[in-house]
């Protein structure tokens, strides 16, 4: 008996060293040994974090789409110039044209006044040397031609024939003259024709000088313009990376959250006498307080079954891994798999855990989080609209929403992510 008593005062003595020692280590300080209530108001910061990236996107995209009305309106006007510019040459062209064709002509009339000039020369010269070489064989004059007369009719005729000859020179001389002046009239109005085109030709050359100003100006704010707008695109995917980034650490953070969730668990299982019942999955994790108040969903032990595709589709349009950015043109890492569909195609659970977000955001649209205990988490995003809620717990291939194209979408798809220890990893392998 007394042996007995013995055996009993030991183990009572151990089992008060192991509580004791239970309790010194609990209040030993760990890194990582925070409740889930703390990790909660991380996760809270992280997702508030995320709305102000997503209010940085719209005030981005905002400025991008006023930066494009601006870029539209310079190339508008560049253009504008450019035409005007292109009117300009084409009137020079025939500007050019004309001139030389008054050249042309300048230069017949030129032709034109030698040959008259010279014909009256010649009339003027043989003329002279007609009445000289009278003189001269003779020592004659048209007096002497009309003093040798006989008679006073032979006076007569030959007065008349003198007057006859001096007239037709004069006039022969006069004609020349005339025809002369006409010539050079016709060449003086022809250069001034020309002189007003060379006029209107440097006029226009001065309005071409003024719209290559112009276009040079435009040309530079279109640069800038378009400078300004490889910035914007250069922070807005800055931005969306540094979301993106939110969402993982989100991802890890529920990770540590139901590991937190599982040693609050053991160490209120360790208080209990009796074990408490084990939530199902008709009715989700969460239960209700003798305050009425809905107590967080205890921890979920991971269960052994494997993976199933989340829905039926047609093709996977984006693979995981690095590609091209659908929408914003730039190189990033996919972190799922984009499986396409018909939209309204039912969603379901790729395996049994509980539902850690069922929300909206800019990029993910209408997206659910499960967390399946074991390490691993799934995300489905773009969801037309979703049918469970945050805590609840689902069962592998139940219906958790449809498929759709909200959020940051080309067309309607699941966006299916995978998440292992907070990383990602490539769906295909599982699915």
């Amino acid at each position: 008996m007394k042996k007995r008593k013995l055996l009993i005062s030991i183990f009572a003595g151990f089992m008060a060293f192991v509580m004791l020692m239970g309790l010194v280590v609990s209040l030993i300080p760990r890194a990582s040994a925070l409740s889930s209530s703390e990790i909660q108001d991380q996760i809270d910061e992280l997702q508030e974090k995320s709305e102000e990236y997503a209010a940085q996107r719209e005030e981005l995209e905002g400025q991008l789409a006023s930066n494009y009305e601006d870029i539209k309106g310079i190339v508008a006007e560049k253009e504008n110039i450019e035409n005007q510019i292109n009117l300009i040459y084409k009137e020079i062209d025939n500007l050019n044209e004309l001139i030389s064709a008054y050249n042309t002509l300048i230069a017949d009339k030129q032709v034109e006044l030698d040959a008259a000039q010279q014909r009256f020369d010649d009339l003027n010269s043989k003329n002279k040397e007609r009445v000289r070489a009278m003189e001269e064989e003779g020592n004659l004059s048209y007096w002497s031609v009309l003093f040798k007369a006989n008679s006073f009719s032979d006076f007569l005729d030959r007065l008349n024939m003198v007057q006859e000859i001096a007239a037709a020179d004069n006039r022969r001389i006069r004609e020349l003259g005339e025809a002369a002046d006409e010539v050079a009239e016709a060449k003086q109005s022809l250069a001034a024709e020309k002189s007003s085109l060379e006029g209107s030709k440097q006029q226009l050359k001065d309005s071409e000088s003024l719209l290559e100003e112009k276009k040079i100006e435009a040309q530079n704010m279109l640069d800038l313009l378009l400078q300004r707008e490889a910035e914007y695109i250069a922070h807005l995917k800055e931005v969306e990376e540094a979301d993106a980034a939110l969402i993982d650490e989100i991802g890890a953070l529920e990770y540590e959250y139901y590991l937190a969730k599982q040693r609050e668990w053991e160490e209120y299982m360790a208080t209990m006498t009796t074990a408490p019942t084990q939530p199902d999955s008709e009715t989700g994790g969460s239960s209700e307080g003798e305050d009425g108040e809905t107590s967080d969903p205890p921890y979920y032990p991971p269960s052994e079954e494997g993976w199933i595709a989340p829905c039926y589709y047609v093709m996977v349009t984006d693979p995981y891994g690095w590609r091209i950015h659908p929408i914003g043109g730039y190189e990033s890492f996919h972190s799922g798999v984009d499986l396409a569909a018909a939209e309204g195609t039912p969603i379901y659970a790729a395996r049994s855990g509980y539902v850690t977000t069922s929300t909206y955001h800019w990029s993910f649209g209408n997206y659910v989080t499960i967390n399946h205990g074991d390490g691993y988490a799934s995300m489905y995003a773009h969801l037309m609209y979703s049918v469970v809620s945050d805590g609840e717990y689902v069962s592998q291939g139940q219906l958790i929403g449809y498929m759709g194209s909200t959020g940051e979408s080309t067309g309607p798809h699941l966006h299916f992510v995978i998440y292992y220890n907070g990383a990602t990893v490539n769906p295909m392998a599982y699915i």
